[in-house]
Order: structure tokens, then C-alpha cells, then sequence
């Protein structure tokens, strides 16, 4: 939407109309254009002059290049400055156009996708940004939702649809949405013509879960939630279209108010760069105040003397003035201390830095033909100092695949594969697989590596069949038979679907379930099972049951849930078999596994029948029916029998618990930032090793009042630091926690959910979290929304005064991306919208280390380096003037040719330092992965702080000391062959001019530790290219054709064929070197560093060759077990049974004869079912007794 027609009104609630835009324009609603690029073309010079004008040092000699305008003060031309600051703002402005650029690729792709919209009584492609509040939308299967609007019908019975909501809260399970009963039959084109309900809703916010509205039409009114909304975002699965009314559209929908604005981000060193600036013009403003003085004194006293030959200017009225002139003058003269070029340095360097991340071939993944990439070129040394890291779960840290592992069934473990010599071996990518080429119906994409299952199950095992028959009818997946044998399971969680598609690849394959019926393929027999009960999963009970009716007319209870629960409730001829395979479990907890209990119990008819009357009646109940219900349930779950266990792998990102111990080693904390349940997020943590068995304490925050969570905080809090005195405000009495924080020696852990974060998140209670956190090892937040993870990093930012990075793979992620200093996109399962709003972007999680130990360390070690020599060569380049003021009258008479001064930034000394600042090395890759703790004076900022800087400032000092007085000295004593005194500027300025070269281009030398031959090219060159442009400037042929601007004509050749000369220049550069030299010698071997001990190993290992490094995979040790059923939600039952989410078609064909397809919820179903005959095929599922090979445990 352009500005101009922005809505500054603020809005308190929103009305719209259906199909009707001139109703809805008067409102000026947002349109479904988005924006997150920065600049457009009219904005684009303002705003970026703006933003650069914000570092001081452009300002700074902005006031430069006015003062060099005027004349009477000017004592060097004003192209000097004009010309390399123009070439920073144009590099500068190309740099972040450019970026931008892509950032209008990015919105432009997206909103010219095209949706169907109602227009004129049929259906239109429209692009999305012209879709507008109060449009009626087509949405068909597997595309994404254009922006936020009101489910108004679907072609899945009652206004039912599927969605997933990866975008959003980066979860993959399908979640279900529900028309309104008024409107889910409008599925006729005419009928939506003639829609015309208004809603009356909440205005734009960023809340995903709540939504609340009232839909007004044809004289009644509908209340609306969230339920009915489908937000922009999202994608349409397993429905083959639905119709939607807009709601909110463009920037206004839920998950753009979630992603925040693009901000400027400058690095710590930029920053520190400003204060130092400001310092070094107080300096100059000094050093400008004694010199002006000096003259004004000078003036008085001798000066006066010679007005008959050096009469004073006409406006020059007195000495006062006159040295208030030459304060403006040797403003401008000292001002190399701060050149321009630095910054042009600096942009060239970081341009440099990020061309190497693009070109590492260690970043880059063949399986997707994805590089790295640093999509800016403004935070590469940024990237060494690193403390926090933000991570999203699913897609970053996991794969989001679930993938049946290993499962424990009558006490035998099967999954693992043996030797000849009975010993374990590792399963690769070599391994073979089991055939299941005996099951027509397998899935082709299942892995299984252990045999002597598959045998089991041929051999007819009666425990294996159960255990597979239990997979096959103890779930809420939904089957979609595409063609013949061509199944698709929808699962509402992937764990789920490993399951059942584990039974499938085993002879038990799910086919079809009705609202009373589950037709299994059992070994290639079609077996029909009568659904009597689906007793729902919830938080509470962690464990979900069916009960099935076989053809045989057997009534059985299948149950399935996390294995302390279900332990509780076993036979007690049961118990021998709990403690073996509870030992199997600890066994599978602690590879990282996700272990789930399986039990069944045979039902007497008699007793059935009572119970299921009890349950009738109290599901009739108005109070108190959850807590009957509850009571039921576990009345006939008691007295079970143990099948067995299942070990889901929730595969994680290859590398990841390799990559999060290097980081911790660094001093890097990483937080996980995840819209998953509690239970999932945990259950990464103990993979990734950030949870373990061994830690002090696991501290879970679930608190649902801001008194309950401040509770929850002090007591944590007070638990690790042993404070007893707490404020009743919530604040710990302040005992120095940064003290604590250091001397804390146990390994705690946080964990807090999405509703306590909102709480703990208040002003009143945020340091207390802060505190918590940073006493912490490891912090994970679950069930979090986007606007909170950015809220968590800013709160970080905010009081820590760390770097922070968050990592990311979905939309829901961008808002932490943007609001962290530096933000890394993966190019994951759930697009690219992370990516295109990171400022660096790669395939996997496992090269964030690389990213941030070598590049990262890398480019802040050269940056500082760089910077330290660049002021130490500028100081001693310009305050030689300083100390020849008091020589010259105060005059501000430069020392050096006016070429010299233009030259020497820019051709001297400008390709060496460049070389150093990108070449360089401390260590090489390798040892900086193999010693994480290489990392941490980044962390510090001991490189390059106000203390380096300080001494950088006075090395280059005593350097300008040495170079001016040794050849000023050596000069008044020196005579030359003939016996005559030198005595003229132009030998002393020559003299101290290649002094000055030969002194910087050694210093350069001796901090170089990785030599190349890019930087012995440019110091040799640069040298070589000095002495050329020297006799070439000051020949005669040159003096010929510029006589008026080159006074130095002849001086070189005179002045440097004198030995007296050579012997001062070299008399200056040892005694300007060596103490340096030393100082640095005695502090390396009295005083080492880290950085220094590992270069001297690299050296006396260089010629063992390339070592690189073999982490060894880190293996889980917890022995934490987890269920899958965590990650379920409740109601998946009921939905199931009352025939609502299945197609008219499947229930009227596959049903038994006296069912009625309406029936509104399983509960009333149950009385009809008594004298039912169900659909099944003459085939039983009789199975014989059969003995099944022995197998034996070993051990490793």
C-alpha cells in the first residue's frame, strides 16, 4: 500500500463485509501488498544517507570537506576528502541497494502468487497482493493460505479441513479446522455470490491462538474463535478445496505482525569505532589548540620581527587571529589520524570475509545443491564474538522425520544387527535394509535393518502379531487410498505415522477406518475390527486406548502411553516381563530415543456391557463428566498385559550433538526457541545432550497466573544461589549474580512453557527470568509464538550486552531472526522465508559451527589486527607534523611532499594491510574447530578494545617521535661529502617520507603469521611502487610538464645517493621496530596465551600434513524416557467417531447397515452397535501356535 494511503487511525475493531469492497475501502484496511524491504525509490537517498551519517566518521569529515573549501585556512587540496568520501557513500549505498534489491525479489515472488477470488460471479486468478479484505477466497489442496480469513466450507464433511501450520509454529502435524454449521454448505458458487454476512472481530494483533469475532447473517448472530480461521501461512492438506472469506490481509495478518521490522544492524565494533572517533577528534581538537596557541606566541614574540619580508595577509589582523587560523589549519592537516580510507578498508575487508563464507566448499551441501551464503556484508567480524544462540527446534536442530528404530516385543530387543562373533555392529548408510518385498503393500521409503524380526512375523508369533495388531487399530491416523495399494497415512503427529507405517511394513497394514469400523491387512488377509471405544489421549492420562471388536467376536483393549503409565497399570503376571523390558527401555532412552509401552487386555462381554452403560451415563453428565470419564477409563485400563515397547528415532540434523558440545566449549549458550509441546522440546534437548541425566537440576516453569510463575522463578533462582531473603516484589535481593553466574560449578537447566513466558516476559518479573536463565546451562522455551522468541532475544540484548544470533528455519522464525544482532536462515522444509530474511543462510545446523570458529573467529582476529596496525600507521604518519611545529613557526607547513600525503593511504601501505586483514591466520581451520576455546577473546573483546586501541595510538606516537627527531638530529650534526651541512626541507622530508614506508612495511612483516603469496606480492610491491613514484615524481621530465606542482624536483636522486642517508634511515627503522619486537617476544614466552600455544603445536606439526578433525559422535546418556503421545491433541477421538472428519462416500459405503452417517458424537453410537453385523470378509485372522526362533541379548 503506498504511504500516502496509509491509516493512522487506530483501529478497536474490525467490520467486514462479504463481497462487498466498496463497504470495506471506507475503512482503509491494509491490502495483501507486503514489504520487507527497507527502501523504495524515493526513500532510498534520504534514508541511507541517513543511516550512514549516523557513523560519526562520515560527519566527521563531511565538517572536513567544508573547512577545506575555505581557503585561507586550507592547507591541502579539497578533492582529498571529497573524493574517498563520495567512494564510501556510493560503495556504501551500492552495498545495501543491492541487498534490498533481493529483499523486493522476495516480496515481489510472493505477492504475485496467484489465488482464485470471487469477482463478478465466477472465479478469478488474482495476484495476492490485490486480494482485499472482505474477498471470498478458493483454496484448493496443498497451497497456501493467501491471508488470514474465515473458514466458510470445505469439500470434507461439515466444514471440516486439514492444515499445517509449519509457517507459523513450526509443527507439521495436521491440525484441524471447522466451518460454521450456517455456512458449511455454500459450496455452490451462487450461494457465495449471494453471501453477504459482516464480521464484527478483534482489530490486527499477533496472537496465533486466539481470534475472537461474531458473524451477523441473515438476522442471527455466529460466534467466531480461532478454530474457524485459517491464517496466512498456513497450507491446506488432505481437503480438496475450501472456500474463505478474508479477514486481515497483507501486513495486518497475524503472521506479519509476528515478523517484525528490518533493522539496522551495526556490529560492536562499528559502535566502539564512533566513541573512538569522537576521542581522536578531541585529541586532534588539542593538539589544533597547542599548535594555534604556539603560533599566537610565536607570532608575538618572532614573528613580528619579520613582517618586512613576511607581512601578515590583509584580513589577518593580529597574532591572536592569526593562530586561530592555524588551529582550522592543522585541523585539517592531522586529520590522517582518522583517514577516510580506513572505511573503505573496512568495506572491502568484510566483502572479502563474506566472499569466503560464499566459497567454502565445507558449507556446502550436495544432497540440496545449497551453499552458504552471506546475504550481507555488514556483521562478518560480528560473527567472532558470539554468546548467545537462539535456535528453533523443528527443521534446525531435527529433520522433523520420525523413523521407527528399534522396538522390545515379549522381552526380546530387535533393531540392532550382530556379527558373527555376537557383537554389535553400527548401522550406516551401507547397511542393508530388511527386504520386505513378502508385502505387497509395504511402504518403500521404510528402513529396518534387523532381520530376525521379519522372521518373527513370518513365523506367526502370536506375541509379534498382537504387537503390530495393537500399531494397526491403537491410533487416529487417517488412510487415503489413492490408487490400488498406493496408501497415504495423515497423521495428526509424524511419531504417529512412523507407527502405523512400522505395522504396515510388517504385514499389518491399516487400509480404512469408518466412524465404527477398522479394516486392517493382516498378513494378506482383509480383517474388518468393530470400534467400540476410542479412549482419548489428554495431558493427564498420557496414553491413549481402543476398544475392538474382532471377527471372532473377542472384545479387546488396546493401549498405548508413556511406559510409567502404563507400568501402573500391568497384570501382575506382567511384572516379570515390565523389569526386562524396562531395562530395554532405559537402553533405548539412552540413544536418544523416544519409547512408548504397549499392553492389551481381553474384555468379558458382561462386564463390557456395564461398563459401557456407566459410560453413557456419565457422559450425559453436565458436571463433573471429565472427571467421570476419567474415572471410567481408568477402571477398565487396570489389569493389562505387556506386549512390548517402541524406540522412535526423531532424527536429528546430521551433526547436531557434535556441533552444540563444540559450541558450549566456546562459552556459547544456545537456547532452544520452539512452538512445540513441552514433552517434544524435552525430548530434543536429552538427544542433543543439552538435557542429561547428570545435571543438578531440570526446572520446569508452567505456571498459569503471574503469581505461580513468579513463585516458580524465585524458587529456582533461590535454589541455585542459596539466597534466602527474596523481595516481595519478585526481585531476588541483588547479591552481585554476575559474581554467582561465575563461581556456579552445577549444571542446571531451564525449561518454560509459552503461557509462563508471557507472564515471566512483565517488567516486574523479566530480570528475574534473565537472571534464572543466565545461572543456567541450557534454556528451552516450548509452545512459544514468534513475537516471544523475538521478545526472549531482545530481552538478552537488552540487559546482557552480548552478541546473540538466532537460527531459524521457518516464517515463524523471522522475527527472531530480525531482532538478534546476527540472523541465520536454513533453507529447511518450511521454505525459504527464514532464509531470505537472514543476514547469512546455509542447509544445516551442523555449519553453524563452522560458520562462527573459523570464519567467524577468523574475521574478527583480522579485522582487529587491521585495525590496531592502521591507527599505529597513521599515528606515526601524521603526528610527525605535530612535533615539526614546533620547528617551522607553527605555520602549518606540512613535513611531506603534498603527493606523499595523498599517496600514502592510498598506494603505500593501502595493499598490504588489505592483505593482512584478509589473508591472515592465527591458527589454521582446523585447530580453531579442534580447540573451541580459541573462540572466547571474541566473547571478551580483547582484541580490539579501548585498551588496545590506546596502546596501538601510542606505539604509533613514539614511532612519529623516532622518525622525526633521529633525522632531525642526525641532519644537524650530518654533513655530505663535500663537507656541506644539510640543510634543506626537501632531504629531511624525503628522509623521513622513506623512513616512514620501510618502518610500516617491516611492522606489517613482523605481524603477519600466515604468509602468501598475495601478501609478499603487495609488501614488496607496495615498497617498490614507492621508490618508482618517488624519483618518477620528482624527475625532470615530470617537473617539465607540471612545473607548478611539483616543487620536489630533483631532491630524491640528490638526497638518496648520500650513504649518510641510508645509514639514518636505517638507524630509524631498527630502533622504531625493535622495541616492539621485543616487547611482544618476552610476552609470548614469559606470558602465552591460548592462541599462542596452539600456533607453536601447529608449527612443530606442519610437516605431519592436515590433520582433520574426527569428532566422535556424542552419544546420549540420559536415561529420560519420553512418549509419543505428548505430541498428540485431545478431541482427535471423538472427531474420529462421530463421522466428521470423513467423507460422505467412505461412511455410507464401508459402514454397517444400521448406522446413521450423522450421528453427532461415538457416545450415542454405542447402544446400536450391540446387534450390528459387521462388514468383514470371510477370511479370519486365525493364527497357530507357532515356537519362534530364539534370540539372545549381548552385550557390548
Amino acid at each position: 500500500m503506498a504511504f500516502w494511503r496509509r491509516n493512522t487511525h487506530i483501529e478497536k475493531e474490525r467490520h467486514v463485509r462479504a463481497n462487498m469492497r466498496d463497504y470495506n475501502d471506507k475503512f482503509s484496511y491494509a491490502d495483501n501488498h507486503i514489504k520487507t524491504s527497507k527502501y523504495n525509490i524515493f526513500t532510498f537517498l534520504p534514508i541511507n544517507l541517513f543511516e550512514q551519517f549516523q557513523r560519526v566518521a562520515n560527519a566527521y569529515f563531511l565538517v572536513l570537506l567544508i573547512l577545506q573549501l575555505i581557503p585561507e585556512i586550507s592547507s591541502l587540496s579539497w578533492f582529498t576528502t571529497i573524493v574517498p568520501l563520495v567512494l564510501v557513500l556510493v560503495i556504501t549505498a551500492v552495498k545495501d541497494a543491492t541487498d534490498d534489491y533481493f529483499r523486493h525479489k522476495s516480496d515481489q515472488q510472493v505477492n504475485n502468487r496467484q489465488s482464485q477470488v470471487l469477482i463478478k460471479g465466477s472465479f478469478q486468478n488474482e495476484n495476492w497482493m490485490n486480494v482485499r479484505v472482505g474477498d471470498i477466497i478458493k483454496l484448493e489442496s496443498n497451497q497456501f493460505v493467501a491471508a488470514d480469513m474465515l473458514l466458510l466450507c470445505s469439500s470434507e464433511p461439515y466444514g471440516l479441513c486439514y492444515i499445517e501450520t509449519a509457517e507459523l509454529d513450526g509443527e507439521t502435524n495436521l491440525k484441524v479446522r471447522q466451518a460454521l454449521t450456517v455456512t458449511s454448505d455454500l459450496g455452490d458458487i451462487t450461494k457465495l455470490m449471494d453471501f453477504d454476512g459482516e464480521v464484527i472481530c478483534e482489530p490486527p494483533n499477533n496472537k496465533l491462538d486466539k481470534f475472537i469475532g461474531t458473524l451477523f447473517w441473515r438476522d442471527n448472530k455466529h460466534p467466531l474463535d480461532n478454530e474457524k480461521m485459517l491464517l496466512r501461512g498456513c497450507v491446506l492438506r488432505n481437503t480438496e478445496w475450501c472456500f474463505g472469506m478474508v479477514i486481515f490481509a497483507g501486513l495486518q495478518t497475524k503472521l506479519m505482525q509476528n515478523c517484525g521490522k528490518t533493522k539496522f544492524k551495526r556490529t560492536s565494533i562499528d559502535k566502539l569505532m564512533n566513541t573512538l572517533v569522537l576521542w581522536i577528534f578531541a585529541f586532534l581538537l588539542c593538539m589544533g589548540v597547542i599548535l594555534g596557541i604556539g603560533n599566537t606566541v610565536w607570532e608575538s614574540c618572532v614573528g613580528i620581527n619579520f613582517q618586512v619580508f613576511l607581512p601578515w595577509d590583509e584580513f589577518q589582523s593580529s597574532a591572536v587571529f592569526s593562530g586561530f587560523l592555524t588551529f582550522w589549519s592543522y585541523i585539517i592537516i592531522l586529520n590522517t589520524v582518522v583517514p577516510i580510507s580506513l572505511y573503505v578498508s573496512v568495506e572491502v575487508l568484510r566483502l572479502g570475509h563474506s566472499y569466503f563464507i560464499n566459497w567454502d566448499q565445507r558449507m556446502y551441501h550436495s544432497q540440496t545443491d545449497t551453499a552458504a551464503e552471506a546475504r550481507t556484508t555488514t556483521l562478518t567480524e560480528e560473527l567472532g564474538q558470539v554468546e548467545f544462540v537462539f535456535s528453533d527446534k523443528t527443521g534446525t536442530l531435527t529433520q522433523n522425520i520420525m523413523a521407527f528404530s528399534k522396538c522390545s516385543i515379549n522381552g526380546h530387543t530387535y533393531g540392532d544387527i550382530y556379527d558373527e562373533f555376537e557383537q554389535k555392529v553400527e548401522i550406516t548408510e551401507k547397511t542393508a535394509c530388511v527386504d520386505f518385498s513378502f508385502n505387497a503393500l509395504c511402504d518403500r521409503g521404510f528402513k529396518f535393518y534387523d532381520g530376525s524380526l521379519v522372521e518373527a512375523v513370518k513365523l506367526e508369533d502370536p506375541v509379534v502379531h498382537e504387537f503390530f495388531r495393537l500399531l494397526a487399530l491403537c491410533h487416529t491416523v487417517m488412510a487415503e487410498e489413492k490408487s490400488e495399494g498406493n496408501l497415504v497415512y495423515q497423521a495428526q503427529s509424524p511419531d504417529e505415522g512412523a507407527l502405523v507405517t512400522a505395522a504396515r511394513n510388517f504385514g499389518f497394514v491399516f487400509r480404512a477406518r469408518t466412524p465404527e469400523t477398522i479394516t486392517v491387512c493382516e498378513m494378506g488377509r482383509v480383517v474388518t475390527y468393530q470400534l467400540l471405544a476410542i479412549l482419548d489421549f489428554n495431558n493427564v492420562r498420557k496414553r491413549m486406548s481402543v476398544i475392538v471388536r474382532n471377527p471372532q467376536g473377542q472384545i479387546k483393549l488396546y493401549s498405548k502411553g508413556a511406559d510409567t503409565i502404563i507400568f501402573d497399570r500391568l497384570d501382575p503376571s506382567s511384572e516379570h516381563l515390565m523389569y526386562t523390558t524396562s531395562e530395554h527401555l532405559s537402553e533405548f532412552a539412552g540413544e536418544g530415543l523416544r519409547t512408548l509401552a504397549l499392553a492389551y487386555k481381553e474384555l468379558d462381554e458382561d462386564y463390557f456391557e456395564v461398563w459401557m452403560k456407566k459410560l453413557i451415563f456419565a457422559s450425559t453428565e453436565i458436571e463433573n463428566r471429565e472427571d467421570q470419564l476419567a474415572v471410567l477409563y481408568e477402571e477398565i485400563e487396570q489389569g493389562l498385559k505387556l506386549l512390548g515397547a517402541t524406540a522412535i528415532e526423531d532424527k536429528l540434523q546430521e551433526g547436531v550433538p557434535e556441533t552444540i558440545a563444540c559450541l558450549n566449549l566456546a562459552n556459547i549458550k544456545i537456547w532452544v526457541l520452539t512452538g512445540d509441546k513441552l514433552e517434544t522440546a524435552m525430548n530434543i534437548g536429552y538427544s542433543c545432550n543439552m538435557l542429561r541425566d547428570d545435571m543438578n537440576e531440570v526446572f520446569v516453569i508452567s505456571g498459569h497466573t503471574l503469581l505461580e510463575v513468579q513463585q516458580q522463578l524465585r524458587s529456582a533462582k533461590e535454589h541455585i544461589v542459596g539466597l534466602s531473603r527474596v523481595s516481595s516484589a519478585g526481585d531476588v535481593e541483588k547479591a552481585d549474580d554476575s559474581v554467582f553466574e561465575k563461581n556456579i560449578i552445577a549444571e542446571y537447566a531451564l525449561v518454560i512453557n509459552g503461557h509462563s513466558l508471557a507472564h515471566a516476559l512483565e517488567p516486574q518479573l523479566e530480570h528475574v527470568l534473565l537472571d534464572l536463565a543466565c545461572l543456567c546451562k541450557t534454556v528451552i522455551c516450548c509452545r512459544v509464538t514468534p513475537m516471544q522468541k523475538a521478545q526472549v532475544v531482545e530481552l538478552v540484548k537488552r540487559h546482557q550486552r552480548a552478541v546473540t544470533l538466532a537460527i531459524g528455519d521457518g516464517a515463524n522464525d523471522v522475527s527472531m531472526i530480525k531482532t538478534a544482532h546476527i540472523g541465520v536462515g536454513i533453507s529447511g522444509q518450511e521454505g525459504m522465508q527464514a532464509a531470505l530474511a537472514s543476514d547469512y543462510s546455509f542447509a544445516q545446523f551442523r555449519y553453524l559451527r563452522r560458520l562462527l570458529l573459523v570464519h567467524g573467529r577468523w574475521s574478527y582476529y583480522r579485522m582487529c589486527n587491521f585495525l590496531c596496525y592502521f591507527f599505529y600507521k597513521n599515528f606515526g604518519f601524521t603526528l610527525v607534523h605535530f612535533w615539526y611545529g614546533f620547528f617551522c613557526g607553527f605555520s602549518a607547513q606540512t613535513v611531506y611532499d603534498q603527493w606523499f600525503i595523498a599517496f600514502f593511504n592510498i598506494v603505500y601501505t593501502s595493499l598490504p594491510v588489505l592483505a593482512m586483514g584478509l589473508f591472515d591466520q592465527d591458527v589454521n581451520d582446523q585447530n580453531s574447530l579442534r580447540y573451541p576455546s580459541l573462540y572466547k577473546p571474541g566473547q571478551q573483546n580483547l582484541l580490539f578494545n579501548k585498551h588496545q586501541f590506546f596502546l596501538c595510538t601510542l606505539q604509533g606516537l613514539g614511532t612519529s617521535f623516532l622518525l622525526f627527531f633521529i633525522p632531525y638530529g642526525a641532519f644537524s650534526v650530518m654533513v655530505k661529502e663535500d663537507g656541506s651541512h644539510f640543510s634543506d626541507q626537501q632531504a629531511f622530508a624525503v628522509t623521513i617520507a622513506t623512513s616512514l614506508v620501510i618502518v610500516v612495511s617491516v611492522q606489517i612483516g613482523l605481524d603477519t603469521h600466515y604468509w602468501t603469496a598475495v601478501n609478499h606480492f603487495v609488501i614488496w610491491g607496495s615498497l617498490i611502487a614507492y621508490f618508482a613514484i618517488l624519483f618518477a615524481m620528482q624527475s625532470d621530465g615530470i617537473f617539465g610538464i607540471f612545473p607548478s606542482k611539483i616543487p620536489f624536483v630533483g631532491t630524491a636522486s640528490t638526497c638518496l645517493s648520500v650513504k649518510s642517508v641510508w645509514l639514518v634511515i636505517l638507524l630509524t627503522t631498527v630502533v622504531s621496530v625493535v622495541p616492539g619486537l621485543a616487547v611482544s617476544f618476552l610476552r609470548a614466552e614469559l606470558f602465552p596465551t591460548l592462541i599462542d600455544k596452539v600456533r607453536r603445536l601447529q608449527q612443530s606439526r606442519k610437516r605431519q600434513g592436515p590433520q582433520e578433525q574426527n569428532l566422535r559422535r556424542v552419544r546420549r546418556t540420559s536415561s529420560h524416557r519420553s512418549a509419543y503421545a505428548f505430541s498428540h491433541q485431545q478431541g482427535y477421538g471423538e472427531l474420529i467417531t462421530s463421522g466428521k472428519n470423513m467423507r460422505m462416500s467412505t461412511v455410507s459405503s464401508v459402514c454397517s447397515p444400521g448406522r446413521s452417517a450423522h450421528s453427532s458424537t461415538w457416545i450415542e453410537n454405542m447402544l446400536q452397535r450391540k446387534n450390528e453385523v459387521s462388514c468383514v470378509s470371510d477370511e479370519n485372522t486365525g493364527a497357530p501356535e507357532s515356537s519362534r526362533r530364539a534370540q539372545t541379548d549381548s552385550t557390548d
